[in-house]
């Protein structure tokens, strides 16, 4: 009888011990980021005067309006009362809406909001990251050939006070910042919530330069709460580094590998990854690229271990077909309706001056991936392509995946080619407050 009662105790001490490991988050004063699909009070966004910008604004607004309570930063009060206006116009009743007005406040809420952390006790911080308008500065020095000048005017003004945004965010909630010098952007952190971050080293190491690993890893631990990082190498080729040559006259515009365009986490052990089918790898060269560089970061996710030290299962997610549009280089840009009718881009907008010549034919790259989706309470919005003549055979394939991990929430498909082209989508949109846990 003893040796049963022994056993029994021996099995209740590391029963005990498991679940104080597994739930240490949820009493420990210490903050930690959660995950996007733990519970949330909010989602973030922020309204833009910008017409391609505002049809999915709307789109993604009106999809979220009955399940989470909305907070929406705009960067004036004529442009709120433009907002307002078009909410009203909607049947959509603002009184349900938090607004905010911030100086500077972009579109790209995902990437200069706040990154929200939390702990047991029930509290709630902002992690105030360096904000270098994705690395411009660099793409700024390439494009004037080091001309000192010419660099800092122009990156003066592109950054204005955008990087105050996150911390200015926190205030409107009582919520304090924990300030790190880490250049970041929401739309390269992916976390499980139980310890553990990916990012993406060609986004990291070049919003950062002169800073080591170590430094940026320990830094991130301290602020996001994670305990295990995973590097990933490079995101996908339509991503590229803000506007950009990717092969040929091809032409895109990007953020350099944001890890919400090609890795996801959906729980804490399950990782979903872009990917293109050996078969089809051959058939234009970004497929290809896209191929080589998620096999690479395949193999290091199959080697690579959570906060627990145990191995994560891997979905292998299909990315849509390439999508282009076909325009035509003049003097100014012309994409300011939301149709693609007669968009163009400026003969400035290539990486090297004088690249472009206006009457020059450029086909535009969207960055459209599946993966750039928003999951929230009871919800999941995810891109289509369909309409831009990708495989409806790999749509219906990411409809049933999503559905698989996501079992108990809605699925709604969105169209927001103008994102894409812009270089974003959904998630890049969004950004969420999560809840407490008390």
């Amino acid at each position: 009888m003893k040796y049963i009662t022994l056993t029994l105790v021996i099995y209740l001490l590391i029963s005990c011990k498991n679940e104080k490991s597994t739930d240490a988050n949820l009493t420990s004063d210490n903050f930690y980021m959660p995950a996007e699909y733990e519970k949330q009070d909010a989602v973030w966004l922020g309204w833009s005067d910008y017409p391609p910008y505002q049809k999915p604004f709307l789109e993604i607004t009106k999809a979220l309006y009955t399940k989470i309570p909305i907070k929406v930063i705009s960067k004036n009060q004529a442009s709120l009362e433009r907002l307002k206006d078009t909410l009203t116009s909607l049947n959509l009743d603002i009184t349900k809406f938090q607004f905010s007005i911030i100086v500077d406040n972009r579109y790209w809420m995902r990437d200069h909001g706040a990154t929200y952390v939390i702990n047991g006790k029930g509290e709630k911080k902002v992690v105030d990251f360096g904000w270098t308008f994705y690395g411009y500065k660099e793409w700024l020095e390439n494009y004037y050939e080091g001309n000192k000048e010419s660099v800092d005017i122009y990156y003066k003004r592109a950054l204005g006070k955008t990087g105050m945004v996150d911390s200015i965010m926190g205030a409107k909630n009582n919520s304090k910042s924990i300030k790190t010098n880490v250049n970041m952007e929401g739309g390269s952190i992916e976390v499980n919530g139980k310890g553990t971050l990916i990012q993406s080293e060609s986004v990291t190491f070049q919003r950062n330069p002169g800073k080591s690993k170590d430094y940026i890893e320990s830094e991130l631990k301290r602020v996001l709460g994670v305990s295990s990082i995973i590097w990933l190498k490079n995101g996908l080729v339509e991503d590229g580094f803000c506007w950009n040559k990717i092969y040929d006259n091809y032409y895109g515009r990007g953020a350099s590998g944001h890890t919400d365009e090609f890795v996801r986490f959906v729980n804490d052990s399950t990782i979903l990854l872009a990917w293109v089918d050996e078969s089809e790898k051959d058939l234009n060269p970004i497929n290809k690229w896209n191929y080589e560089r998620m096999s690479e970061n395949l193999k290091i996710l199959e080697n690579a271990i959570d906060q627990d030290g145990k191995p994560f299962k891997i979905i292998k997610f299909p990315l849509p077909d390439p999508i282009y549009l076909k325009t035509k280089v003049t003097e100014f840009a012309n994409n300011s309706n939301t149709d693609f009718k007669d968009w163009t881009v400026s003969k400035n907008w290539g990486p090297q001056r004088n690249e472009l010549k206006v009457g020059d034919s450029v086909n535009w790259v969207a960055a459209s991936s599946y993966l750039n989706y928003l999951v929230t309470n009871d919800l999941v919005l995810m891109s289509t392509y369909i309409d831009q003549g990708s495989s409806t055979k790999k749509e219906e394939q990411a409809k049933k995946i999503m559905k698989e991990v996501f079992p108990n929430r809605e699925l709604i498909l969105l169209d927001v080619m103008t994102l894409n082209y812009n270089g974003g989508g959904i998630h890049c949109s969004t950004q969420q407050e999560p809840s407490v846990k008390i």
